[in-house]
């Protein structure tokens, strides 16, 4: 079963910004934007333990409570674990993503892709999430971003591990479905090629943007296809700097990023259309695309995503990317009637 046929909707809600991504968020904008999500009509919902230290996870739980289960679909990650005792939060070895969560709980997370980690990682965010079931859960950064080049080591350990007993638990219909979690093309990549288990799609976060896509367009997206999958797309918004914020890749952006936005948003202005229109339909108009989940920690976002979906942008805006080599030759474009 493709997550293609479990998805709600083309577009959901990262709940990353909930773990107190970069800033200290206040508990009840948080919730604010949760319920945002739901009166607008956002029936899905990802998470990890990894956000705020479990932080994300308890606040999307209370912010659904008394929500009718039915009527949505959540999934969270595997391959940490939120321990009991506290840790000081700036010793944490987070690769390219430390300090993004100093913000967050100051509990302990190790990393750990076992067989039982695993099943105790999936108990421990039932707990933290209020809920009976988990509907679809990734295997949470088994990369080079985290673990440099002992990922390989890392990915070996979770093939071992989490993939089986994720593919046993999809099996045995405890979970509708599983795959990676991750911000490179690589692993899923090599998760495509293994005989089994068999995973029902993954979520790979920046490297399907206006600003970073050739590499899974020409190599991952065949693949996704081939297997008759579908991919979530996270963070469309490169980290905030398709929009305007100062972030890339969870850190200040660097100039060529700002010069690239700059050049995009120029032909954005000329044809009178919002980045975030042109990030989020770029994203969607991948056909192994299953959905788009822009994290957002205020409620305004919401409307503004959803107004972004409905923007009718021009074919001569497209046309004005590929001739500025803007966007890869071969990326497929939203059609317009």
């Amino acid at each position: 079963m493709s997550l293609k046929t479990i998805l709600p909707g083309k577009l959901g809600f990262g709940a990353a910004p909930l773990g107190n991504m970069f800033r200290d968020i206040p508990e009840d904008e948080a919730l604010a934007t949760v319920s945002a999500a739901w009166d607008g009509g956002i029936r899905y919902f990802d998470t990890a333990p990894f956000y705020g230290a479990g932080l994300a996870e308890l606040r999307l739980g209370a912010a659904l409570a008394g929500r009718p289960r039915a009527d949505y679909v959540i999934s969270t990650k595997v391959g940490r674990l939120i321990l009991d005792e506290i840790e000081d939060v700036n010793a944490r070895d987070l690769g390219e993503k430390g300090g993004v969560f100093k913000h967050g709980r100051p509990n302990r997370i190790v990393n750990d892709y076992s067989a039982d980690a695993t099943l105790r990682s999936i108990e421990d965010s039932l707990k933290r999430l209020g809920l009976d079931r988990i509907d679809i859960v990734f295997v949470h950064d088994v990369a080079q971003d985290f673990y440099g080049d002992e990922w390989l080591g890392v990915f070996d350990t979770a093939r071992k591990g989490a993939f089986k007993v994720l593919d046993r638990l999809r099996d045995e219909g405890v979970i509708k479905a599983w795959g990676l979690g991750v911000n490179r093309v690589e692993p899923i990549e090599l998760l495509l090629t293994l005989d089994a288990p068999r995973p029902n799609g993954c979520l790979l976060a920046g490297r399907y943007t206006l600003l970073d896509h050739a590499q899974a367009l020409q190599r991952l997206m065949p693949m996704v296809a081939e297997h008759e999958l579908g991919l979530i797309v996270g963070g469309p918004y490169s980290s905030g700097a398709l929009v305007g914020g100062p972030n890339f890749e969870y850190a200040p952006a660097p100039p060529e990023i700002i010069e690239k936005v700059a050049r995009i948003k120029a032909i954005a202005d000329r044809h009178r259309i919002s980045m975030k229109a042109a990030g989020l339909q770029f994203a969607l108009a991948n056909p192994a695309v299953a959905a788009v989940i822009p994290g957002a920690s205020r409620p305004d976002r919401i409307a503004a995503d959803h107004a972004a979906l409905a923007e009718v942008i021009p074919p001569a805006f497209w046309s004005d990317l590929r001739a500025a080599c803007l966007i890869h030759p071969d990326a497929p474009v939203p059609e317009t009637d």
